[in-house]
């Protein structure tokens, strides 16, 4: 049985996850709804695994993955997420996670992905559930495997019509460097405007 941490900002579904974990017997010794409250505590703490959602404020899943790693964490990081497209779980595996578990799959499954990372082993068992290829341009989809997390993420804001100013302030950064993201972003994918990149979004499930 393991100690974990479970980083999810809507509290239905950190209980959700305690109530199945403890079912099994592990112990959930913290929970946090915040990036940046996670990776102090998680640093704090050091618990033998985290369940962390990708769409977090402060920073994000893949963020708090990312520097969790880089700070020398080498406890098993599950990602328990509604974000199970391919991109997505592709980036989880290339920073570090050990298993990537789609909320819109039966949570039952969180128990065995939790069992197979305290092995040792990796769960990543998504990929595209109807087995279709995707459509869209590799162009395209190359051009997102390029984003930083943090140019993700404030494409994610964007194309849910948050407001440079509202994305800032979710993000801790200042005004400006929203900015210069949104610039980059432009420039990386090889748009022109805003309601480009809004597009662009969406037609990849970055919304």
């Amino acid at each position: 049985m393991a100690d974990i941490m479970i980083i999810d900002d809507h509290p239905v579904a950190r209980l959700a996850v305690r109530m199945l974990l403890e079912k099994d017997g592990h112990t959930v010794v913290a929970e946090s709804g915040d990036g940046l409250q996670a990776l102090k505590t998680a640093r704090e703490l050091r618990p033998e695994l985290i369940v962390v959602d990708l769409d977090i404020p402060g920073l994000s899943g893949i963020e708090l993955i990312e520097k969790l790693r880089a700070g020398g964490y080498r406890g098993g990081l599950l990602v328990l997420t509604a974000r199970d497209d391919e991109h997505y779980l592709s980036r989880c595996m290339a920073i570090g996670a050990d298993g990537f578990v789609g909320k819109r799959n039966n949570l039952e499954e969180l128990g065995d992905a939790v069992r197979a990372v305290m092995r040792g082993y990796g769960y990543f068992p998504l990929k595209r559930q109807d087995g279709s290829v995707s459509k869209m341009p590799e162009g395209e989809i190359a051009a997102i495997k390029l984003l930083s997390s943090r140019e993700l993420q404030v494409l994610q804001y964007l194309a849910r019509g948050i407001k440079v100013i509202d994305i800032a302030e979710k993000m801790h950064i200042s005004n400006k460097t929203v900015s210069t993201y949104k610039t980059r972003l432009i420039t990386k994918l090889e748009l022109r405007t805003t309601l480009d990149l809004i597009d662009f979004a969406r037609r990849h499930n970055l919304d």
